[in-house]
């Protein structure tokens, strides 16, 4: 009995393993240019990615919404002390009134409220940053999908024009093989010299060069387009849109100025851009009103055992209220301000600076 040895059988598995798979049959999958485009809008991960950061920008307006309204909070606690001595005063009736019980078990719970009554316009600030940031995020997703229905329409009509011209060539290499055989057949009839066979097959290698070309250009169209479009590796697509120039509106604008200013305002990454060059504005007010005062209210209820607030101690529960107006006007800082008034500033020159490389454009 003859025996393999197992290198050789796994080389030879690794040789037919590709053929098997080349037999497979692929997907073919016939498109016209708004079902790409529509496959291609749901299989985005791009348009996903902006959609999600729409989401959080939205999120942050409510936070920055919600920091301007009052705080409710519920808070409890148990702290564990140590011993210590009883401390009381002798009574007339030769009693001994404890005014420091020894009660290690403390116990604590509170209902707190916070509501910021005045913030020097800080909070508003950045409530309508966010609010900035989440248009400015709205049209980013309005740019990538026009990004997006251009890159498809570009891979679907270049995909349309390579399967064009390897028809083309196609037809072109069967004229050359005629013209070849007619030339073979006027050699053998002694009416034209070999030069014109060789002359011919050189013309028909030549249509087999551009053809192998157009082959190679078309695969790589449809790998992109079904890319685009969400298609699993190896699948085919068949163009069924006409291959025909559509009727382009005609802009009304009086000159050749008024369509650039047409185009460029028309832009939804520049609106984006002008939308966080506003948000950068209220981040820079947002900043400077660091230097104002603060006002804010509080109030609470506490219920402990023992209360500290209470005198003397006592080891059984009791409540206790409180209200405050706390009034905080930063006098020295160290400088945090001004720092954060510069960055404000020198972002926003570079959200100019973005802007204006966009119009140079």
């Amino acid at each position: 009995m003859r025996r393999y040895s197992p290198i050789l059988s796994v080389a030879l598995l690794l040789m037919v393993a590709p053929l098997e798979l080349l037999g497979q049959p692929t997907e073919t999958v016939a498109l016209s240019l708004d079902e790409a485009i529509r496959r291609g809008l749901d299989a985005s991960h791009r348009l996903a990615e902006v959609g999600a950061r729409q989401e959080a920008a939205a999120s942050v307006i409510e936070q920055r919404h919600a920091a301007t309204l009052p705080k409710v909070s519920a808070q409890a606690g148990y702290t564990r002390t140590n011993h210590v001595d009883e401390f009381g005063v002798p009574l007339p009736n030769n009693q001994l009134r404890i005014i420091y019980p020894d009660i290690p078990d403390n116990y604590r719970a509170r209902l707190d409220a916070q509501w910021p009554l005045y913030t020097g316009g800080r909070l508003e600030a950045l409530e309508k940053a966010a609010m900035s940031e989440a248009r400015a995020v709205g049209l980013d997703l309005a740019a990538t999908r026009a990004d997006l229905r251009l890159d498809i329409a570009r891979a679907y009509w270049s995909l349309t024009a390579a399967i064009a011209s390897v028809q083309v060539l196609d037809e072109s290499l069967a004229r050359a093989d005629a013209h070849v055989r007619d030339a073979q057949n006027r050699l053998q009839s002694g009416l034209v010299p070999p030069n014109e066979v060789l002359s011919a097959e050189a013309q028909r290698a030549r249509q087999r060069m551009l053809r192998v070309r157009a082959a190679s250009q078309r695969d790589v169209a449809e790998s992109a387009l079904g890319r685009l479009v969400g298609l699993a590796p190896g699948a085919r697509v068949v163009p069924t849109s006409p291959l025909e120039a559509g009727a382009v509106p005609d802009p009304q604008v009086d000159g050749y100025d008024d369509l650039v200013r047409a185009a460029r305002d028309g832009r939804a990454d520049r609106q984006a851009l002008a939308e966080r060059l506003t948000a950068t504005d209220w981040h820079g007010a947002a900043a400077a009103a660091g230097r104002r005062p603060t006002i804010a209210l509080g109030a609470g209820v506490d219920l402990a055992r023992p209360n500290p607030r209470i005198f003397p101690r006592e080891g059984s529960w009791r409540e206790s209220w409180d209200a405050s107006v706390v009034v905080d006007w930063p006098i020295f800082d160290g400088g945090r301000v001004r720092s954060a008034v510069v960055e404000a500033a020198a972002t926003r020159r570079a959200a100019e600076e973005r802007l204006r490389e966009v119009d140079s454009l």
